[in-house]
C-alpha cells in the first residue's frame, strides 16, 4: 500500500514537493490506520453477535421441545439462585460445549463500555463465568422476578473469551431469558435515542446487545 501511494505521487508531483508530500501522505496513512482496525474488528464482533443470537434462539426453541417434566419440576423447586443456575448450565451445557471444570472467573474483569467498574450489587454483575465454545466466556445469572414481565435468568457471551477489550457493547452482549422460554435481548424495552445513547462512549453498553441486532451503527 504504502509503495503505491510513493509511486503515485513520484509519477503526479514535481521532485521538490515530492518529499514534502509523501511525509504528508504517510502521517495520515499511519494516523488512519488504527481507526480502520479498530472499526473493522468491531464490525467482526457485530457479525460476531448477530451469529450468536440467532443460534441462541434456535437453540431454546429446541430446548424448549426437548427439555423433560422432571428438568422443569426440579426448576421450580430450587430454592436458592446457585440451585437454579446450575440446572441451566446443565441443561444448556451440550449446546454451547460449556466447560464447567475450566473456570476463568479469577483472571476476568468485565467492565462497561464507558470503562466503569461492574459493582456487585449492579443488574449486570455475574459472578461465575464459563468456557464455552470458540474460547468465548458465558455468565449465567437467575434474578428475582415481580411480575410475569421480569426474567427468569440473565446470559452474558463474551464473543472473544479472555481477549480484551472485555466491555458490554464491544465484545460483551447479553440476554434475557423468561419463563416461557422467551429470548430477548438486553436493551429491547429501550426507545432508538436511549439505545443510542447507551451503545456510545459515554454508555454502559448493555443496550448495544438490541441496538446491533436490529442494524444500529457503533460509535467510533
Amino acid at each position: 500500500m504504502i509503495k503505491k501511494i510513493k509511486d503515485f505521487l513520484k509519477k503526479h508531483y514535481p521532485k521538490p514537493e515530492y518529499s514534502i508530500t509523501v511525509l504528508i501522505a504517510l502521517t495520515l496513512f499511519l494516523l488512519l490506520m488504527p481507526f480502520s482496525f479498530e472499526n473493522t474488528r468491531q464490525a467482526n464482533l457485530i457479525s460476531k453477535w448477530n451469529e450468536k443470537i440467532n443460534r441462541i434462539k434456535y437453540m431454546f426453541s429446541v430446548i424448549e421441545a426437548h427439555t423433560t417434566d422432571d428438568m422443569l419440576k426440579s426448576l421450580k423447586k430450587a430454592q436458592t439462585t446457585k440451585e437454579k443456575e446450575k440446572i441451566l448450565l446443565m441443561i444448556i451445557k451440550p449446546y454451547l460445549r460449556i466447560n464447567i471444570e475450566k473456570n476463568p472467573i479469577k483472571r476476568y474483569r468485565p467492565k462497561f463500555l464507558n470503562g466503569a467498574k461492574i459493582n456487585k450489587s449492579s443488574r449486570y454483575y455475574f459472578e461465575d463465568f464459563y468456557y464455552a465454545e470458540n474460547n468465548s466466556i458465558v455468565g449465567i445469572k437467575n434474578v428475582y422476578t415481580e411480575t410475569e414481565r421480569d426474567p427468569l435468568f440473565l446470559m452474558m457471551f463474551d464473543i472473544n473469551g479472555m481477549l480484551l477489550p472485555n466491555r458490554w457493547g464491544k465484545d460483551i452482549f447479553g440476554i434475557n431469558i423468561y419463563d416461557d422460554g422467551q429470548i430477548q435481548p438486553f436493551g429491547y424495552d429501550m426507545d432508538m435515542q436511549s439505545l443510542k445513547n447507551d451503545c456510545s462512549k459515554r454508555g454502559t453498553g448493555v443496550g448495544c446487545s438490541y441496538y446491533y441486532v436490529i442494524g444500529g451503527d457503533f460509535d467510533d
